[in-house]
């Protein structure tokens, strides 16, 4: 239940944001899912769900997701995990700005409770044209986490610098990388997402996405390196 409470907590500060002007800007939102149920000699359930939601407006963006993964293998849970974020961009001019991002996830077999983040930065676009685009960020924040087996909190401070590019590779098909890196006092934890997204018919599109994560210490339950790969219809509303 306390965790419950943490998580709807989070989740309200980027609502909050948006529900100040609500339909000034430009909004933009994608909807996956990802559904495989095999039946007979394996009995497995996978299922894989994200939401994005973007407000763009002359001086701010901000940005809100959410995730959840859950697979099982006859009756039993082998993976479940659940990420959301929010992140306000202010932007300075055509190509820098400065963010505020806030995170949870909660990993099920990750050897924690939970873990949480805020952080705030500085980011550029340092490459812009009309089929590619690179930003770069650079920042520091707050990371804390519960460890599952002896109840411990965890708080430590942390660099942070992120990659994300994007690539129209074609009128129907978009290439995506962010790479994230966060250095703490104890830990650092490495994510890079690699995706590919074809348009299918309107505003239906299939999305493969390939996820690694990498944490350097991590409770002795748990591996280091985590990897995910994920394919997904997405709908997209405009």
């Amino acid at each position: 239940m306390k965790r419950l409470r943490y998580f709807t907590t989070l989740l309200l500060v980027p609502l909050n944001i948006y529900a100040q002007d609500m339909f000034a800007g430009k909004w933009e939102s994608e909807a996956e899912l990802g559904v495989v149920v095999t039946r007979g000699n394996t009995d497995t359930k996978n299922t894989n769900a994200k939401a994005t939601v973007i407000n763009d407006r002359e001086d701010w963006k901000h940005t809100g997701k959410l995730e959840a993964l859950n697979n099982s293998d006859s009756g039993t849970t082998t993976a479940e995990r659940y990420f959301a974020s929010g992140k306000t961009a202010h932007k300075i001019d055509d190509l820098s700005y400065e963010f505020g991002l806030l995170t949870y996830e909660d990993d099920r077999f990750s050897g924690y409770d939970y873990r949480s983040s805020v952080s705030i930065g500085y980011g550029r676009t340092v490459i812009k044209t009309n089929e590619r685009k690179l930003d770069l960020e650079f920042g520091a924040g707050v990371r804390q986490s519960k460890i599952t087996d002896t109840g411990d909190t965890e708080s430590e401070n942390f660099l942070r610098g992120a990659g994300l590019f994007n690539w129209i590779l074609s009128d129907h098909a978009t290439f995506g990388e962010e790479l994230t890196v966060e250095a703490g006092e104890d830990s650092t934890i490495t994510k890079s997402i690699t995706s590919l997204k074809s348009q299918v018919a309107g505003n239906l599109a299939t999305k493969i996405t390939y996820t690694v994560k990498n944490s350097s210490d991590v409770p002795a339950t748990a591996k280091e390196t985590d990897m995910e790969l994920a394919v997904n219809l997405v709908y997209s509303f405009n």
